[in-house]
């Protein structure tokens, strides 16, 4: 036996063995030593066994604890004897809701680590969007503050009362104005509390502002029909819709809820109804929206009023100046838009999503000649989701200079990084004598403050929303606050001498105002989560057209103002929004529906568009706006892009928001600009070649399909004709020999059904599938390697869109002259559980089996990473986890800490370094879905298992269930005319049944 020999315990020990690192360098730095590390801790290699387990133990406990009560607390328990609720293994439940949607949080041990759309909300809100399904993660974000702060250095909370208390009573005493300035708040207690500490203190004003603003529609309807509200849209009521840039199925108001009513009139089962609805899309950049429209014509964002002039005159036979006339395609399109509009009046809407005020007062006649208001507009039961008030925010910057305020107070809000003119925030915030925020970290606003009051996490909170209409929803924490912080609403209650703590508050407010003349009680809603009143009748509205000369002047005046060299749209990533998360790794890592970029916002260009400027892909380019902003950003090539136009997300560039969040993308916000008292966020720019090169970490790069039948596309017109004519199954024209037995599965199939027409490509079921099943953030520079680790993916697929019918061929994109007019589909690709699975055979110590069931299993403990399975996989789903992201120093800034660890699913096994990975059906839903059903003595019945992905679906694309039960809605689904097997040539068999996409085009 050689004595020399060195042996190590596992992979883990491999890699810290200096051979090893030192291989390694050519990818990433050497690791941390250890030393280094405890040094940062305050201790050392010769730190007592006891002490340095004490420390290392400290931040992991005090969650636990945390976890072991919900709140309020009246009695600290000792774990050992078990909380009469918790039940070690078996999840709890608890209704709540996040940003007005009614939620269902999991919580295990209690550790809130999944939410969940509320079923029995289900008519009200439907699914839950990639960023609410993520907000989990922001409860352990290690980058909050763990207390008050004052001048820069901790203190205690009585310290900080009487700090506050004594400014605000100088205030008061000097008749000075006291602010609050916040984003919308919807909630109706903490209004209450607001009002109750103005009653305290009479000089304050609550200031709502948001980010990215509606208060030209809101503006818009004060001035046209008297009612200062964002309507509620009925696009299920919908059988024409026209979008001029409102992304209204991502970013633009309520994505979530707009996606389901959408679909109601899209999917497989009003397809087999025979019925369709026909959406006509015009927009600059290509949105989520746009990529889901029948038609969609590129047009450039000074083209947006015009193109609604020219709409109004076609739709009244008006005869406003100012009508486009330099569109060719758009003139076309207008044409029939406006004839079918005509023929649907009463079931049609058409919606911008410009924050101008005279194009929305357009639009809001367009409108009402439509007969809209009442049936696909509702503004009788508006929405409250949005209720910010720019010039009152410019107001407010006017008054702070003058010196009127001495105190300012910030909630949920962070003006010197999202208003436009940050220097103007800051000259406005140096003349104020006392400013705190109540944010949960040291921001770009907070940091700058006087004082800090960290606010709870909503996980952590006592609350309540009020979307739209009559509908309400109770927040409820599901565990003890983490950190030394504390709720906003109850230190508001407190400055004002108040004793009552804000759980009491909420009560009595839903007791003596929410719930009078209910049959229900406060216990009802907490279990329940929400309260119903109904809506109220809708009105149909009439419109004075004699101010539309005026209104259409305005609108002409704007668009030569706008129109340029090159035009520049921000709009929302349907991750990031407005940078609010900015510090969440799962959002971060979230693939963009269109361009499938992560971990970087990016200048999109037309790709001939670029090419005349020199600019191709990997490049740079600075973009200077009219104020002479400048940041110089990677271009990407999109086509689908208006010529003369460049797309940026804003919710990028934050500077102070935490490890994984800073410094990633660049602040597009100061491209903004307020006109006439509103946010406007389309403006002008020059672009200039920047020296130096950048790789975007994308997570799909081709372009087609290569000539592979795996996307079916048909035309409304040809599926009612011949619903299966473009799904018929692959006849086999030759004699086929299978290698595989028969497999007998006489218990349960689990199989699935994807509806391409319901999947809009919003990506939340990616974030609910990484926080259900333990996948690792593997930050940007693994992303390049092509080394993600998601189970779920949706690829994005162009196509060329000719004479009224999209066309998916090898060359289409070769073809394209200007790259404006294309067509695209997005597809859910997974693990396909396939019958003849091609990974199976090739596996040489059987790591992945089939099962009784019809799944394909991963056993991770036998797999030693051949990635033969990998290579022999048709559809390319199967992920290697090259690094034990979830426990390695090397991506410390993005999950790999004690406390974001705690986010983890318990019945899902965290996988080391070396093994193979892939979709495995949540088994461990499955497996619990049984195991109820046994303990309750029953059948397993349809629909007690639920997908963590087919969950957040708010458009019901993804149907699960057992293929063995004749009357399951899974296997309805896959009896329809549609469905397709993708690659099904090549026998693998897979599980997964796909059904054609069907566009409502126009004929040719």
């Amino acid at each position: 036996m050689d004595s020399n020999k060195k042996y190590w315990k596992g992979l883990e020990e491999l890699q810290q063995t200096p051979a090893f690192v030192e291989k390694s360098k050519g990818e990433f730095a050497e690791s941390i030593p250890l030393e280094d590390v405890l040094n940062e801790t305050g201790l050392s290699t010769k730190t007592p066994r006891r002490d340095f387990l004490k420390a290392l133990g400290f931040g992991l406990g005090a969650v636990s604890l945390a976890a072991c009560q919900r709140t309020p607390v009246h009695k600290a328990v000792p774990y050992l004897i078990k909380p009469e609720e918790v039940t070690p293994g078996i999840p709890n439940f608890y209704a709540s809701s996040y940003k007005g949607q009614s939620i269902l949080v999991r919580t295990r041990e209690g550790r809130p680590i999944m939410l969940e759309a509320n079923p029995a909300a289900v008519d009200l809100n439907c699914g839950t969007d990639a960023s609410t399904q993520a907000s989990v993660l922001d409860l352990y974000d290690m980058s909050k503050l763990k207390g008050p702060k004052f001048n820069g250095a901790d203190i205690t909370w009585d310290e900080l009362d009487t700090h506050v208390v004594t400014a605000l009573g100088a205030a008061s005493a000097a008749g000075k104005q006291i602010r609050i300035i916040s984003s919308t708040i919807n909630s109706p207690s903490a209004i209450a509390a607001i009002s109750r500490f103005t009653e305290k203190y009479p000089t304050t004003q609550l200031i709502e502002t948001d980010a990215v603003s509606y208060s030209g529609i809101i503006k818009a309807n004060q001035n046209s029909f008297g009612k200062a509200v964002v309507p509620h849209y009925r696009f299920d009521n919908a059988d024409v819709i026209v979008s001029v840039a409102a992304d209204f199925l991502g970013t633009w108001l309520s994505g979530e809820e707009h996606t389901q009513q959408y679909i109601s009139n899209r999917d497989y089962k009003s397809l087999k109804q025979g019925r369709m609805s026909r959406h006509i899309q015009f927009e600059a950049g290509m949105s989520l929206t746009g990529t889901n429209a029948d038609a969609r014509i590129a047009i450039k964002p000074s083209e947006e009023g015009p193109l609604l002039i020219a709409l109004y005159n076609a739709i009244t036979g008006g005869n406003l100046p100012g009508a486009l006339s330099t569109n060719p395609r758009a003139q076309t399109a207008l044409k029939l838009v406006a004839q079918e509009l005509q023929q649907a009046r009463g079931r049609a809407v058409v919606v911008s999503g410009s924050n101008n005020i005279s194009i929305q007062t357009l639009t809001n006649a367009i409108n009402v000649a439509l007969q809209s208001y009442g049936n696909t507009i509702d503004l009788d039961n508006p929405s409250y989701q949005y209720k910010g008030d720019d010039e009152a925010f410019v107001a407010f910057l006017a008054e702070a200079n003058r010196g009127d305020v001495d105190v300012a107070f910030f909630l949920n809000s962070n003006p010197l990084y999202d208003y436009p003119d940050p220097q103007a925030v800051k000259e406005a915030l140096d003349k104020i004598k006392f400013k705190l925020s109540f944010a949960d970290r040291e921001d770009e606003t907070a940091s700058e403050l006087d004082a800090i009051a960290p606010n709870h996490n909503f996980l952590e909170s006592w609350g309540d929303a009020n979307p739209r209409g009559e509908y309400y929803t109770i927040v409820q924490p599901t565990i003890n606050p983490v950190f030394n912080t504390r709720q906003a609403e109850h230190s508001l209650l407190l400055w004002a001498g108040e004793k009552m703590d804000y759980y009491s508050f909420v009560q009595n407010n839903w007791e003596q105002q929410i719930l009078v003349g209910s049959s229900k009680t406060w216990k009802d809603v907490l279990q329940t989560g929400f309260e119903y009143k109904g809506d109220q009748p809708a009105s149909l509205y009439s419109f004075d057209t004699s101010s539309l000369g005026a209104v259409a002047n305005a609108i002409i005046a704007q668009s030569k103002a706008l129109a340029g060299e090159v035009e520049v749209q921000l709009y929302q990533s349907v991750a990031l929004k407005d940078g609010k998360q900015g510090n969440n790794a799962y959002l971060h890592e979230l693939p963009d529906p269109v361009s499938k970029v992560t971990w970087d916002n990016y200048a999109a260009l037309n790709p001939k568009f670029a090419e005349s400027l020199g600019l191709g892909e990997n490049s740079l380019v600075e973009v200077e706006g009219e104020n002479g902003y400048k940041v110089i950003l990677p271009v990407l090539l999109q086509p689908g892009q208006s010529m003369g136009t460049v797309s940026i997300a804003v919710g990028y560039g934050r500077t102070k928001t935490g490890k994984a969040g800073d410094n990633v993308g660049k602040n597009a916000f100061p491209f903004a600009k307020v006109v006439n008292g509103t946010l406007q966020f389309n403006t002008t720019a020059k672009l200039t070649k920047a020296k130096g090169t950048y790789e975007l970490a994308q997570t799909q790069t081709h372009h087609t399909i290569e000539g592979r039948n795996i996307v079916r596309e048909t035309t409304f017109a040809k599926y009612k004709e011949n619903p299966g004519h473009n799904a018929g199954r692959w006849t086999d024209k030759h004699k086929t020999y299978d290698l595989w037995n028969k497999y007998e599965q006489p218990g349960h199939k689990w199989v699935m059904a994807i509806d391409l027409n319901a999947c809009t490509g919003c990506g939340s079921c990616i974030v609910a599938c990484n926080i259900e099943n333990n996948i690792p953030v593997v930050g940007r520079d693994e992303v390049r390697r092509r080394r993600e680790m998601h189970w779920l993916r949706i690829d994005r697929y162009y196509a060329i869109a000719q004479d009224g019918e999209s066309y998916t061929k090898e060359d289409d994109i070769a073809r394209l002259e200007d790259y404006e007019n294309v067509s695209v589909v997005h597809q859910p690709m997974t693990c396909q559980h396939c019958e003849h699975a091609p990974c199976e055979t090739v596996c040489p110590v059987l790591a992945t089996v089939h099962s009784s069931e019809g799944l394909n299993h991963m056993a991770y403990n036998r797999c030693f990473g051949t990635r033969y399975c990998a290579n022999n996989c048709p559809y390319k789903v199967r992920r290697f986890n090259w690094f034990n992201y979830w426990n390695d120093s090397r991506f410390d800034n993005y999950l790999n800490n004690e406390f974001t660890q705690l986010v983890l699913n318990p019945d899902v096994v965290s996988r080391s370094r070396g093994v193979m990975e892939k979709c495995s059906m949540c088994i461990q839903r499955i497996q619990a879905g049984k195991l109820k059903a046994k303990l309750e003595k029953r059948p397993l019945r349809d629909g007690d298992i639920k997908l963590a992905c087919s969950s957040a679906c708010s458009a019901n694309a993804i149907i699960f269930g057992d293929a063995n039960d004749p009357e399951s809605e899974v296997s309805k689904a896959l009896r329809n005319e549609r469905v397709y097997y993708v690659l099904e040539e090549i026998n693998a068999q897979p599980s997964i049944g796909y059904m054609t996409k069907v566009r409502n085009t126009y004929e040719a």
